[in-house]
């Protein structure tokens, strides 16, 4: 492993998903694997688990639906002026950091 994997995409981040099974959907960004470069995506990629009871945990058993990591390249973050999807890119500021923009207007999509 040589280096840092980094992702434009980061937590908490409005996203549309742009290929696989929940095509068109969109949601909010749960989870991040840079260095496998998966995406958690609230509401999209669902699957059943079979979970045991475990009353320690005052956690019931059954199958529970939740969750499971879509692959990065799948998703696009939402353009904060548009409200369509767009990819993202860096900005240097004058001070030297570095601001998240979207690349087809040029917004920042910083909080």
């Amino acid at each position: 492993m040589a280096g840092t994997k980094r992702s434009k995409i980061k937590k908490n981040d409005q996203v549309a998903i742009i290929a696989g099974r929940d095509k068109g959907r969109r949601g909010r960004v749960l989870e991040v694997l840079p260095g496998k470069g998966k995406i958690k995506v609230e509401g999209a990629g669902m699957i059943k688990r079979h979970q045991k009871a475990n009353p320690q945990a005052n956690r019931g058993g059954g199958i529970v639906d939740k969750e499971s990591f879509i692959d990065i390249s799948n998703v696009q973050l939402i353009d904060p002026q548009s409200g369509k999807p767009s990819r993202v890119r860096y900005q240097r500021e004058s001070d030297g950091s570095k601001t998240r923009v979207a690349a087809s207007s040029g917004h920042s999509v910083e909080k």
